[in-house]
């Protein structure tokens, strides 16, 4: 069929998703509530105090700015091709198949690993909450807890966004007023002089970025602190369910860092300020440590602010991995069944329920061969994130380069930044792969290295042979070809996968 007979698809024929569910407001919701604030500060805290001592806050900041750098690549990117694939697609159009193919990956194995520690954490928590330490100390009771609350937010998903959106403004509120407080009363408390033994008075030291005492008491603190910024690009993911596609999902994924940035170094400041840095170094959790003498018999706020973290990040990683899939699916990267969208509810159907699933069996699989295989897969993380976030930064820059130089502002947003984002990640990358290797990381030994590094670098590899054997598929043939998804494309493609391959077919005659 010839170009002229089919010609490339409107941008109103979409994949099939509800439009305009979101405005800048929930957008932004949506990107902070995936980066589970509260317990990403109780999981991180404890160990970078540990790592600088005062140095924390400045280390949050440091942090920040690969962040925001993968940002404006993630905005650029997001104008011209407004697409739920995000990483998946922009790595696609700018290096082909192959690296689109693994970016999409880096995303999804991100989303399974860190959707088993939400549903830990949660497990824990909850009972925790309710006053039953034993329980929350059982591995099953904890296990099946943690599946319900994985089945529960997945059904959120599955029934649409919106309902989704409302469910978490109430629980990111819930959350910001517990930080909030905490904040409230650490400072008051140190004002008013009722503070521990271990007070800190404030220094505008904790804020020299030459004050660390070690490189590599820096490099282990930034480290840890570069990955909980992890979830803000949530936002890019739903941008074919945004209300202004090109333009509110940047806005959201940078009002969000933003946010972070100053959530992170005000309860940094007012944790050490409050009980110093000897009583919060090597804890797992910084909130148990003071929120019986901070918070009296209001304590259980804190607890239930973390299990709320853990909840509305599992609902939120759901969302941005269930539209990869589905990306991948109508281009061909995928088989098709991944790219239904339910009739009534206009959500990836089939990859939510994959997600979820998935998901559970891994963490149920992992929590009974092995809990410390489970921890070091989630210390395994942050390689998956920092891989396709540069792969993002660097598409950024060569999807674009024709016109990095025509104005001032493609220089700085479109190359500079971007670049050095994904050069900054790269390091991080690497460095955090050679500090796994170590025998001595994590928990665990496997093949005479740590099992950190053999589970993060396995699960990337995981997917070169995926997609080896997915390419071997007929069905694969167009994608793997370049025909279903180059730099022609257009932005939002049809339902119709056959519209898709004949109309970029055309376009490339």
């Amino acid at each position: 069929m010839t170009a002229s007979s089919s010609p490339a698809p409107a941008p109103s024929d979409g994949k099939g998703l509800a439009r305009g569910q979101l405005g800048l407001l929930g957008s932004t919701v949506m990107g902070l509530a995936s980066t589970a604030p509260v317990y990403s500060l109780v999981a991180t805290l404890g160990f970078v105090i540990t790592a600088v001592g005062v140095q924390a806050p400045i280390a949050f900041i440091v942090a920040f700015v690969p962040m925001l750098f993968i940002a404006f690549a993630y905005r650029e990117l997001n104008r011209a091709v407004p697409d739920c694939g995000t990483t998946f697609t922009w790595a696609t159009k700018a290096f082909g198949p192959w690296v689109g193919w693994l970016g999409g990956w880096g995303v999804a194995v991100a989303g399974i690993i860190v959707l088993a520690n939400l549903a830990q954490i949660a497990g824990i928590y909850f009972w925790l909450l309710i006053g039953q330490t034993e329980l929350s100390e059982n591995t099953v009771v904890v296990t099946i807890t943690g599946v319900v609350f994985i089945a529960a937010m997945v059904y959120v998903s599955y029934r649409g966004l919106e309902i989704g959106e409302r469910l978490q403004n109430v629980l990111l509120g819930i959350q910001y007023l517990a930080l909030a407080l905490f904040v409230v009363f650490a400072v008051g408390s140190v004002f008013a002089g009722t503070a521990p033994a271990g007070a800190t008075p404030v220094s505008l030291d904790w804020f020299n970025p030459l004050g660390f005492g070690s490189f590599d008491g820096f490099t282990e603190a930034v480290l840890l602190a570069l990955f909980i910024y992890w979830g803000w690009d949530t936002c890019l993911a739903l941008n074919e369910e945004t209300r202004d596609p090109k333009r509110i999902p940047g806005q959201a994924a940078l009002l969000s860092i933003l946010v972070l940035m100053f959530t992170y170094v005000a309860v940094a400041v007012a944790a050490i300020a409050y009980a110093g840095v000897d009583a919060l170094a090597d804890q797992d959790d910084v909130f148990l440590v003071v929120k019986d003498a901070l918070f009296g018999p209001w304590a259980w706020l804190l607890v239930l602010a973390v299990l709320i973290s853990a909840v509305s990040s599992t609902q939120t990683t759901v969302l941005p991995t269930a539209r990869g899939t589905l990306s991948m699916a109508v281009y061909h990267a995928l088989p098709a069944r991944f790219g239904q969208v339910h009739p009534r509810f206009r959500t990836p159907g089939f990859s939510t329920l994959t997600m979820g699933i998935v998901a559970i069996a891994y963490y149920v699989g992992m929590t009974f061969v092995s809990e410390n295989l489970l921890a070091d897969s989630i210390y395994s993380l942050g390689l998956a994130i920092a891989f396709y976030y540069a792969v993002t930064g660097y598409a950024c820059v060569w999807y674009f380069r024709r016109e990095l130089f025509t104005s001032a502002y493609n220089v700085f947003y479109k190359f500079l930044f971007p670049l050095l984002g994904a050069v900054l990640l790269t390091i991080a990358f690497v460095k955090s792969a050679i500090d796994m290797f170590d025998p001595d990381y994590g928990y665990t030994v496997l093949f005479g290295v740590g099992g950190v590094f053999v589970v993060g670098v396995g699960a990337l590899l995981l997917g070169v042979v995926l997609a080896i054997v997915w390419s071997l598929f007929p069905s694969a043939k167009p994608f793997f070809r370049g025909e279903s998804l180059n730099a022609a494309t257009p932005v939002l493609v049809p339902e119709d996968p056959e519209t898709i391959t004949r109309s970029v077919d055309g376009g490339r005659a």
